[in-house]
């Protein structure tokens, strides 16, 4: 039997990042341990959510449901040393790549000025027949391209200083990060704080018990994937990651 390709460890030489995903919760599967062993490090991380998650609850109409995945998420990011969460509110579901999406995520880089820039996966799966959500495609495939945006002044012109606006430029973006890509390269060791990341999913606890997943535990289907991706970075448990450089010429 062939044996799982090794991961490399992700470059943790960076002091700001941004997480930006498509709506609350995501972080939490699969990437919110490593967020607690960044901020443990003294680093700061930011949240944006492009989403308030409000189509997430079938048994909560949008408004409701909007204010209570909010509210986890703040708690969730809360929990692994995160006090800044934005939320972009546009539309659960119906996320669409295109300019407009590119232009609110350039003003988040250039707003928060981060050295690494964190989303989801947004491959057309996770792996085998598993397809992606539409949403995930949508902001990573934006996110990619608003963090070049964010360095061109001549792109979106008017969130700058003497335009409109009361942003500059900010090319400071090293890399890209998408977690739980099945085309992951790295990963990040998360033994020592994988505790913090199963509490803050099992914050999210509205979205899901309206899932209605029975006998569903949150460190079971955490240990999932942590486990084998500890397996090939050599440790016990690790959150994996694929890995888009954002310098010219790479």
């Amino acid at each position: 039997m062939d044996r799982p390709t090794p991961l490399e460890p992700l470059d943790e030489t960076w002091e700001r990042a941004l997480c930006i995903v498509a709506h609350p919760d995501d972080m939490e599967f699969g990437a919110a341990a490593a967020v607690a062993r960044w901020t443990g490090q003294g680093k700061w991380v930011g949240y944006t959510m492009v989403t308030s998650g409000e189509a997430g609850i079938d048994a909560l109409a949008p408004g409701d449901c909007r204010a209570v995945r909010e509210a986890e998420q703040v708690e969730s990011g809360r929990i692994v040393g995160v006090d800044v969460v934005d939320f972009l509110h546009q539309p659960d579901g119906v996320l669409e790549y295109g300019v407009p999406l590119r232009r609110l995520l350039a003003e988040q880089v250039r707003r928060h000025r981060p050295d690494v820039v964190v989303t989801g996966n947004f491959r057309e799966t996770w792996g085998g027949r598993n397809l992606n959500q539409a949403d995930h495609v949508a902001v990573g495939r934006a996110v990619v391209d608003a963090v070049r945006d964010a360095g061109n002044r001549w792109v979106f012109g008017e969130q700058l200083t003497g335009q409109g606006g009361d942003l500059e430029p900010w090319g400071g973006v090293r890399e890209v990060w998408a977690f739980g890509s099945p085309e992951s390269t790295h990963a990040v060791d998360t033994t020592d704080t994988f505790d913090a990341g199963v509490a803050s999913l099992e914050a999210h606890g509205a979205y899901i018990d309206g899932l209605g997943w029975a006998d569903w535990d949150a460190r079971e289907f955490l240990e999932g994937m942590a486990r084998p991706t500890g397996q090939r970075l050599g440790v016990a448990l690790a959150a994996p990651f694929e890995v888009f450089p954002m310098g010219w010429g790479d």
